[in-house]
């Protein structure tokens, strides 16, 4: 029996060596190299180019950009409001979309539901499972609340009968579950392994741009929390959609790590119900739903999920350590970036955090990756020392330097108008953040540094 050739492929770049490294040549990563089946060069020149020709697909010409038609697309409008928030205002013709998360968390209900409502606005669909039956499907679609019965649905995991379907078909919107799944014969390996997968996309993406499909690709995750396969699959396509969610709550978070028809970082918030995902309009009202307005410990930041505005609690709670050395617990920012808040307090407002064991917490499940969020930490923690809770109106907004300065951050307007808009009266900002023009309702009020915004807000 003839032994199969195998080569080693990096999960990062998809870069092919003879042998293992411990270092990819290309990319730099480490332990990053997996071994596959090697396909022959004849496989691979037939891979190289659709085995299923599509009507019309010939090799283009070149044309100068300001010849260029139809660069102002029209979007197609799927009726899910957030969704369609993220994608950047609808789905792009001719575009490929990848949505990852983890099981369970909503990535083949919301697809469902897209596809059900453009087949109501007259759009047609293929959806494709290849981990599901029909039956399972149909079950899914039955405790939805949008009805999903026009929904064309094709039980397939072999690539070219799906492209060939698909091409007789001619859909508006493709939509595969998932791109793991699918599988060329024309390349070794099982499914969901690097080739396959980097193979498979970009047939999909190729198929995308000939024939103005837009494409869905729902995509696994591993441990780690990236999309399981070679990294050129999150390149390969035009946008990436990442479900999260926070342990016991039912509401659901859509972000869009990368759009190139739209912004970066825009979010979608859903709530989980029956039948099925229900797009929130106000987040900023869900995360401050249960907030205790009289608790010390307890500040509101409002922050930028992309060019949403948002409102966040965040919840400290500073008590006597137990052991011997305090602890330092956060959920939701960076260990580090509270160590290196808790000196700043310690050093330049005089508060004593040696001895204290402290806890913080960013309510709703959110991360507060951007830095406008130090001055609402500092004085949740602040509030937590002194016993003494912030008054309900105030919002907190501010970057610490190291010498505790309040440092100004951008797009105060918006953030401002947004707290407006829930019922808040003051703002405490940095004197170089006050814009021209403080929203009506609310009032900004200047702080030089940490130990004034502190004194300002507990005098």
């Amino acid at each position: 029996m003839a032994r199969t050739k195998t080569a080693f492929f990096c999960r990062e770049c998809g870069n092919e060596t003879p042998k293992w490294q411990g270092q990819c040549p290309a990319c730099r990563e480490w332990n990053s190299l997996v071994e596959e089946p090697a396909a022959p060069r004849r496989a691979k020149a037939a891979a190289s180019g659709s085995s299923v020709r599509l009507a019309g697909a010939g090799s283009p010409a070149p044309v100068r950009l300001r010849d260029v038609e139809g660069a102002e697309g029209q979007r197609w409008p799927t009726g899910l409001a957030e969704f369609d928030f993220v994608l950047g205002g609808g789905i792009v013709p001719g575009s490929v979309v990848l949505v990852g998360g983890e099981p369970g968390i909503g990535k083949s209900t919301i697809l469902l539901q897209v596809a059900a409502r453009l087949e109501g606005a007259g759009r047609s669909t293929l959806y494709v499972s290849g981990e599901e039956s029909a039956h399972q499907v149909k079950l899914r679609a039955d405790r939805m609340d949008q009805p999903a019965g026009a929904v064309t649905l094709l039980a397939e995991t072999e690539l070219d009968t799906l492209l060939l379907r698909a091409a007789e078909l001619n859909p508006r919107v493709l939509l595969v579950d998932s791109i793991q799944t699918v599988y060329t014969p024309e390349l070794e390996g099982a499914p969901g392994n690097v080739g396959q997968v980097r193979e498979c996309a970009a047939r999909l993406q190729r198929f995308a741009k000939q024939t103005g499909t837009a494409v869905f690709l729902v995509g696994h995750v591993t441990k780690g929390g990236g999309i399981a396969g070679p990294k050129t699959l999150e390149h390969i396509v035009d946008t990436v959609l990442y479900f999260e969610a926070a342990g016991g709550l039912d509401h659901r978070v859509l972000r869009a790590t990368k759009n190139r028809f739209g912004g970066v970082d825009e979010i979608g918030v859903f709530r989980m119900t029956a039948g099925g995902l229900s797009p929130v309009g106000n987040p900023s009202e869900l995360f401050l739903g249960e907030r205790s307005e009289s608790v010390p410990g307890s500040a509101v930041v409002a922050t930028m999920e992309g060019t949403r505005p948002l409102l966040v609690e965040v919840q400290a709670l500073a008590a006597k350590a137990a052991y011997g050395a305090p602890q330092r617990v956060s959920a939701g920012i960076d260990p580090k970036r509270l160590a290196l808040l808790l000196a700043v307090l310690e050093k330049r407002a005089g508060l004593p955090f040696g001895q204290l064991d402290v806890f913080l917490n960013v309510v709703g499940g959110l991360r507060l990756a951007e830095t406008a969020g130090d001055a609402a930490v500092a004085v949740a923690l602040a509030s937590s020392v002194f016993d003494r809770a912030v008054p309900a109106d105030v919002v907190v907004i501010g970057e610490l330097g190291l010498g505790g300065e309040l440092r100004a951050v951008g797009q105060m307007e918006r953030r401002l108008a947004e707290a407006a808009r829930m019922g808040f009266r003051t703002a405490y900002l940095s004197p170089r953040a006050v814009p021209q023009n403080v929203p009506s309702g609310i009032r900004a009020v200047p702080a030089e540094d940490v130990r004034a915004l502190v004194d300002r807000i507990f005098a």
